[in-house]
């Protein structure tokens, strides 16, 4: 079972089998929602599911 609760933005691209450019997209459009710290950018894994379920609601 995968511990982490935070992804960074290459790790949650290489999940979703996107690129960056992509992954910035959906959280430029709200559909992917991120957690900053300081500087840095984090996704949390449980975003990762409600993009997916929300994408799948609407295809």
């Amino acid at each position: 079972m995968d511990d982490e609760l935070l992804l960074t933005v290459d790790e949650a691209a290489a999940r979703l089998r996107v690129s960056r450019w992509t992954l910035y997209n959906l959280i430029r459009s709200n559909e992917l929602r991120t957690v900053k710290i300081r500087r840095r950018r984090f996704v949390p894994v449980y975003a990762l599911v409600e993009c997916i379920d929300n994408l799948m609601g609407a295809a």
